[in-house]
């Protein structure tokens, strides 16, 4: 007998050799029929695989990420199996799960493929996956691999098995297909029941340009026909709220090819967004004890070599700005941290300054390939709502948990309801990745796993998406949509530190190194504005809009009554706009809808007579009349955070 332990701490004894499907079974046939893999002592296995000693077990259904990535692995050798039985000697790459589905490198040989042919292969599909055929796990020889594909003829399966050692190669069979890989899969094709094929890009074999160029075609696929219904229309609403999209008709940022590729243009309005933003934010900091530095955009090489970052990011910063002085180098900024360290040295510190903290809406600058540049989410030049905090280490924890509030107030007042917090920490496998001793590296791991459990957070943990620096704690924030996005980050590091010879005069008289934390609420304050207007799809919180209001007078006459009314809310810091146009009140309307302002007041001939606006609110319609300050004291109420 072996025993098995479930994720709820029960423990259960079953015979050696006993699968995850039949653990499944003997909890309840409604499970069973769910299961699609499961987690054994951390790794992910086959239902069927039999386990052979005392084990950790997690069943993982659709619900579970792990789950999901083993059925969309498993859709796209059902693709493969298609591809193969629709065009005979087709050959096979690589056909990986990914976030958003699967995609398979195929080789056509002279064949295009395309997208009219979709249809096709779906349906070729969801008619394999109706024979549910199991999916049959087979170790094999790295002798017996190397024959099978050379018979096969297929250069890209042996182009992998050259780099596996022997003795850790697998097979997998599905009906009429035979795929190298190392699992796992779900047990049978039947789980797919519904199949969509999304689009078809070239990829270079290994991502070497001077190999072959292969078909790379991206699927999706559910366990319900209704979840493909639901995915589709997710979709169709992410096109509508594309922040690019709605960049451009908001009137809020451009990019202009003469000024560069990933260098965002901020016009008046996104400019007045993004300043509220900064705003909100520093009140919060000034409140929490923050002191507000500026420092420059570029330092010199010496700078980041002190800090690491030449070492670690010198490949992706732009490249070196050289002075007419031999040998003199400087680097357009890529962290704020270095700087923050040398303000914090410009004077001898006490324990009783401690904690010290320093924040800076600072612009950074990182060479990002031009074929990952995307809109706002994804530039050359941005600007994070830095701050370094210096403390003791016994005052570590309190600050964390400390700037664990301020990310969830800015989280509260933006709408972001649906967040999880990433424990992110060093890769065991590489520590060559990471500066700094395993001592200080456990100490902050510690102090940030005890602070998220304190503040009763939802937490995950993820290896190998530390700094290079430093654990840190990720917010994952969920948009309206349900996609996943990185924003608020917070870090801890014993190294810079160390690596500036920071210092602070203890109550014992002696020096001692500071503790260093790193935050950044919003992050890049480009990518929490992009993820921002996808999220609330640019009807923007009042008191974040840029124009707050739009004044529509029914012509002329009334125009002179209009501007009175916008002085007066002006006065009062209300922003908004007067619609001059000699067009009918219906186009002027259906106008201001169309740029979300928040509020119009419409004015003729009784509003001015009495005194009065009639107001509509953007998607709500008509609210009635009423005066000025009546308005006036409403939208305030609305506009204070």
């Amino acid at each position: 007998m072996i025993n098995i332990t479930l994720p709820d701490g029960s423990v259960r004894q079953y015979d050696k050799g006993i699968t995850s499907a039949q653990i499944a079974l003997s909890i309840s046939e409604g499970l069973a029929r769910n299961v699609l893999a499961a987690e054994v002592d951390g790794q992910v296995w086959d239902a069927s695989r039999p386990i052979e000693q005392d084990a950790h077990v997690k069943l993982l259904t659709w619900n579970d990420a792990d789950g999901k990535s083993t059925f969309w692995h498993s859709s796209a050798h059902l693709m493969a199996e298609a591809l193969e039985a629709l065009y005979p000697g087709t050959k096979f790459g690589i056909g990986p799960a990914i976030e958003t589905g699967f995609y398979y490198d195929v080789d056509f040989g002279d064949k295009v493929l395309s997208s009219d042919e979709f249809k096709q292969i779906e349906d070729k599909m969801i008619e394999l996956a109706k024979t549910k055929e199991e999916f049959i796990r087979k170790p094999v020889s790295k002798a017996d691999a190397i024959e099978y594909f050379t018979e096969k003829g297929d250069e890209y399966k042996l182009d992998l098995i050259k780099d596996l050692p022997d003795g850790a190669i697998t097979f997998y069979s599905q009906g009429n297909f035979t795929d190298l890989c190392r699992g796992p899969h779900i047990p049978n094709t039947g789980f797919i029941k519904a199949v969509k094929l999304m689009s078809v890009a070239g990829a270079y074999w290994r991502g070497d340009e001077t190999r072959k160029q292969l078909t790379r075609i991206y699927g999706v696929t559910f366990p319900k026909a209704s979840e493909l219904t639901e995915y589709l229309h997710m979709i169709e609403e992410a096109k509508k709220r594309d922040h690019r999209k709605l960049g451009k008709e908001l009137e809020l940022f451009a990019f202009s090819e003469k000024v560069g590729m990933g260098l965002p243009l901020w016009l008046p309005k996104g400019t007045a967004l993004r300043e509220r933003l900064v705003t909100f934010l520093q009140k919060a900091q000034v409140k929490a004890g923050y002191e507000q530095v500026i420092t420059p955009h570029i330092g010199h090489k010496n700078l980041y070599v002190t800090s690491g970052h030449y070492e670690k990011y010198g490949a992706d910063s732009f490249q070196p700005i050289k002075t007419p002085q031999e040998g003199e180098e400087f680097f357009l900024k890529p962290m704020n941290c270095p700087h923050h360290c040398e303000i914090y040295k410009t004077k001898p510190r006490s324990y009783k300054d401690l904690p010290v903290r320093f924040a800076e809406f600072g612009t950074v600058y990182r060479y990002e390939q031009s074929g990952e540049l995307h809109g706002l989410t994804r530039v050359r030049g941005f600007t994070q709502d830095d701050a370094h905090l210096f403390c003791r280490p016994d005052q570590v924890k309190d600050e964390f948990k400390k700037v664990i509030d301020l990310v969830l107030y800015v989280f509260k007042a933006l709408g972001f309801d649906n967040y999880i917090a990433q424990v992110s920490l060093r890769d065991p496998e590489n520590r060559a990745k990471y500066i700094g001793t395993d001592e200080n590296w456990a100490l902050a791991e510690n102090a940030i796993i005890e602070a998220a459990a304190e503040k009763g957070l939802p937490t995950v943990v993820e290896y190998g998406e530390a700094a290079f620096y430093g654990p840190k704690l990720d917010f994952m924030v969920k948009d309206a949509l349900g996609r996943k996005w990185q924003l608020g980050t917070i870090q801890v590091d014993y190294n810079l530190p160390e690596r500036f010879e920071l210092e602070y005069t203890g109550s014992d008289n002696m020096k001692h190194r500071p503790v260093m934390i790193h935050r950044a609420p919003f992050g890049s304050m480009e990518r929490f504005i992009a993820v921002l207007i996808e999220h609330c799809a640019g009807n923007f919180p009042l008191w974040l809009s840029p124009e707050q209001f739009i004044i529509l007078p029914i012509s002329e006459k009334y125009e002179e009554y209009a501007k009175k009314l916008s002085d007066i809310l002006k006065d009062s810091d209300i922003c908004g706009l007067i619609d001059f146009r000699d067009e009918k009140i219906g186009r002027k309307i259906r106008d201001a809808e169309v740029k979300k302002i928040p509020y119009m007041l419409i004015v003729g001939e009784k509003e001015a007579a009495e005194g009065l606006v009639s107001v509509r609110k953007h998607g709500a319609g008509d609210l009635g009349s009423m005066s000025i300050e009546e308005f006036k004291e409403q939208i305030t109420k609305e506009i204070t955070v």
